[in-house]
């Protein structure tokens, strides 16, 4: 299948879509050095980033969506600061906010489905009107926004609109945690599937569960011997986790599905920073309140992109004697789902704001794996009579 995708970044969801089995038709992402890290790494001849068809750096506002309407998906993370909790709340008053522009190429390519990542702070009811359009919008991708409307006012024509909806979509909230990835990052998905597909698009289903890493972890014990480590005292679980921890010790099989990956399941190969590869070890990490990193027997934390300078006291591990230091590089880049040689020519603080703001591609892989299987149906359903 063949897709195009905005807002790429420095290629976390277009990797995760390649492994799910989509070929790229086109990228587009405005940020240079965003784009020279991709380019660095096709160059190399990196699996599936070879064949990326980016070239340079382009704002998506000037993109003819209309030569592409052959491709069966459209996908995208567009720019999450607009609704971050930990931006400045500004949602579509923002001019970062490009949900006009993922909605364009949905409507200029009509293509069998669409899926977007955004943080979940766009569900918060601080945007409800907002998330409000962007559905009503893509049901009817083809009634564009008059010059003179409004937010609300476009909202309650589409609503309001008697032709049939274009798209079923769909929207979901999603730990990547539940999907493989070693970090627990929330995010929702928005997707849909062209409605002459007739077939319903069910939320994707979770691979990895955290009810199955404390079972490995504190029934079985098998978590600890994998890692050649003694089974710690009931004193080491986490308060958040005794409750459910006895309620697994009463069960008699384990829960279905994989266990969580930990920050030391992901890194166990690494070792102690080299200096080689973005393994490099950078001074200055700190706990302070509200940064209190990444316990090592635990999906690491959300990684932060950061505005100025060092990108958040988060992006950092609290090793097994209590002590503390920032994630390198590379080891941020497995926490994505990276692969080791997958290089970031840029600065530590450059790289880590590419990396924080990168969609992790485990889950990428999964939410294209899951859409991909959902076209496959809907191509194989007979028209309705």
């Amino acid at each position: 299948m063949h897709s195009v995708e905005l807002f790429s970044g420095c290629g976390g969801l277009a990797l995760g879509l390649s492994r799910a089995g989509f070929h790229h038709r086109f990228m587009v992402e405005r940020d240079a050095d965003a784009v020279a890290t991709v380019l660095h790494n096709r160059r190399r001849r990196i699996k599936h980033v070879s064949e990326w068809p980016i070239e340079k750096a382009e704002d998506v506002l000037h993109v003819n969506w209309h030569k592409f309407n052959d491709v069966e998906l459209v996908a995208g993370g567009p720019p999450c600061q607009p609704f971050s909790i930990g931006g400045k709340h500004r949602g579509q008053e923002d001019s970062r906010d490009m949900w006009p522009e993922a909605i364009r190429a949905v409507r200029e390519i009509s293509p069998r489905a669409f899926v977007f990542e955004n943080v979940r702070g766009l569900v918060r009811p601080t945007f409800k009107h907002y998330l409000r359009w962007i559905i009503a919008h893509l049901h009817h991708p083809e009634l564009a926004r008059g010059p003179e409307e409004s937010h609300l006012e476009h909202t309650d024509r589409l609503e309001a609109c008697n032709l049939p909806s274009q798209y079923k979509v769909l929207v979901v909230q999603v730990n990547a945690a539940d999907y493989g990835a070693p970090q627990k990052r929330h995010r929702v998905i928005v997707a849909g599937l062209r409605s002459d597909l007739n077939l319903e698009l069910e939320p994707p289903v979770p691979t990895h569960s955290r009810e199955r890493l404390l079972w490995d972890q504190w029934v079985t014990g098998d978590y600890w011997r994998n890692h050649g480590l003694s089974q710690p005292d009931d004193g080491a679980i986490l308060s958040t986790d005794r409750t459910l921890v006895k309620q697994l010790r009463s069960q008699k099989e384990a829960p279905a599905g994989r266990p969580w990956v930990t920050v030391r399941d992901a890194l166990r190969t690494l070792g102690e920073p080299n200096g080689e590869a973005n393994h490099v070890f950078q001074d200055g990490a700190r706990v302070y309140p509200g940064h209190t990193g990444s316990p090592l027997d635990q999906p690491a934390k959300a990684l932060k992109a950061g505005d100025h300078g060092v990108p958040g006291g988060e992006n950092m591990m609290v090793r097994d004697d209590g002590s503390v230091r920032y994630f390198t590089i590379r080891e941020a880049a497995r926490l994505q789902g990276l692969p080791d040689n997958y290089l970031f020519p840029r600065s530590w603080t450059e790289s880590m704001r590419q990396i924080g703001n990168a969609v992790p591609a485990q889950l990428a892989e999964a939410i294209g794996t899951w859409i991909s299987t959902a076209i496959e149906r809907g191509n194989e359903t007979p028209a309705a009579a």
